[in-house]
């Protein structure tokens, strides 16, 4: 941000969270410029009121900076029977009850008529005073600070005090130089958005070509030259020659050991399949008498979670610990290498192994019986031919998961780069009022406005 200057001339803005700001800006308290809608939530036992063709936002919807569509939508019907109220096109629409509110204010500018759920509220702005493209850039570039002012104290979920949001004293600078401080930032976030949607697409390649590299290893070994066969497996098809057929229930009894409560609790890390240690603050907070339920895992047991193993939640541990009773902890019974079992039932091909086992008719309610579970087929080479693999994963991983880490940072970087120039740009540190937008280069929140 050294291109840009400061202005040449601050004042105490009289808030200790906000410092200084440009002379000529003009404190104003948000419930004297700004109109609030809330919302409601029409009956669900009414069918009649829902499926309809107004989108009703709620949190879940607030992941968008331009909100023209909801998962859930209203008919006119229920929009009338609700303390819902149609909010017009190019409103600030604010979430002011959630979870997310723990790190993060979600805030969003709808471009299409909606209706809100009770966790919502609609900001309305007089247009000659406040633009509602600013208050946007403006609640983002200060979240951190707004958190501390807003949130309701001791409130049993995280949300907004009405009173504090009103009462907000928000320095606002002349309406064009409010506008050409939207653009520039509607400008510049866009080329930031495209780098970091860039290195995310490189980190789904890489975990992509990881898995693939993981899957053929333990289907079909590291030598290309081998003698195959058919391994009489619809989903597997090949396997080398020499590789011997076992099912789970060979390989591994199901245990159950209770009534340990001084170890770590375990968890299953859907993204890798990793047993790992986590605190038991992770766990709701459980007493030792909810933890004497628990299971003993010992290093080398596979644990599955009945729920969501088709999600990728099993692996082998490599700790000791206990883990909840969502989990089966099987014991092994051959002297086989656990990480090459590991990469085996963590396979491309597994999720649609696990689906195929599972009982229920929504991903809601998948759910794998364990006997069905220990009959699946699992092909093994010898015990050193299962290391030499497991040894070429292990480094392949690393170098994978080295190059995702640097997109990752890259990311990051890129992200508080782009919270950087937020903040900056709404609270006076750099003078914009010169700036002019490149031809033909709409900002995307007025693009998507307009389309």
């Amino acid at each position: 941000m050294s291109q840009f200057k400061p202005y040449p001339a601050y004042k105490d803005s009289g808030l200790e969270w906000l410092g200084e700001v440009p002379e000529h800006w003009v404190l104003r308290k948000l419930k004297h410029v700004t109109r609030f809608s809330g919302g409601g939530t029409p009956s669900r036992e009414n069918l009649s009121y829902w499926n309809g063709d107004i989108p009703w936002v709620s949190p879940k919807d607030m992941k968008r900076e331009v909100i023209d569509f909801a998962e859930e939508a209203i008919t006119a019907e229920g929009l009338k029977n609700s303390s819902s109220s149609l909010i017009s096109a190019g409103r600030v629409l604010l979430v002011v009850r959630s979870g997310i509110l723990k790190h993060t204010i979600p805030v969003a500018i709808n471009s299409v008529p909606v209706a809100l759920n009770q966790d919502m509220k609609a900001l309305s702005f007089n247009s000659e005073i406040l633009s509602g493209y600013f208050f946007l850039r403006w609640v983002q570039g200060l979240n951190d600070d707004l958190l501390n002012v807003w949130l309701k104290q001791g409130a049993t979920v995280e949300s907004i005090e009405h009173d504090y949001l009103a009462s907000t004293n928000i320095p606002l600078p002349p309406i064009l130089e409010q506008e050409v401080i939207s653009a520039f930032l509607d400008h510049e976030t866009a080329r930031i958005d495209a780098l970091i949607e860039e290195q995310q697409r490189l980190i789904e390649l890489l975990k992509e070509k990881r898995q693939a590299v993981i899957s053929h290893a333990v289907t079909k070994g590291l030598d290309p030259t081998v003698p195959m066969k058919d391994s009489g497996v619809e989903w597997l098809g090949e396997v080398p020659a020499h590789w011997r057929s076992h099912r789970v229930k060979r390989l591994f009894r199901q245990s159950k050991r209770q009534g340990y409560t001084d170890m770590e609790v375990l968890s299953v890390y859907r993204d890798y399949g990793v047993v790992r240690k986590s605190s038991r603050n992770d766990n709701n907070n459980k007493t030792p008498e909810d933890l004497s339920l628990y299971q003993l895992v010992n290093s080398g047991d596979l644990v599955v979670n009945k729920m969501k193993a088709w999600q990728g939640s099993l692996g082998v541990s490599e700790h000791q610990g206990i883990t909840s009773p969502d989990y089966v902890v099987y014991s092994p019974i051959h002297d086989e290498a656990p990480k090459f079992i590991h990469y085996s039932l963590r396979a491309n091909h597994m999720t649609g192994v696990y689906l195929s086992i599972s009982n229920g008719i929504r991903p809601s309610q998948w759910r794998i019986e364990p006997e069905k579970f220990e009959q699946l087929e699992i092909f093994l080479p010898s015990k050193s031919e299962q290391l030499e693999i497991v040894s070429y994963l292990e480094a392949q991983t690393r170098k994978f998961n080295e190059l995702i880490l640097c997109c990752e940072q890259a990311s990051e970087f890129f992200s508080e780069r782009r919270s950087a120039l937020i903040s900056a740009a709404v609270t006076g540190k750099i003078d914009l009022r010169g700036w002019q937008p490149p031809a033909n280069t709409p900002g995307p929140l007025r693009e998507q406005e307009t389309a």
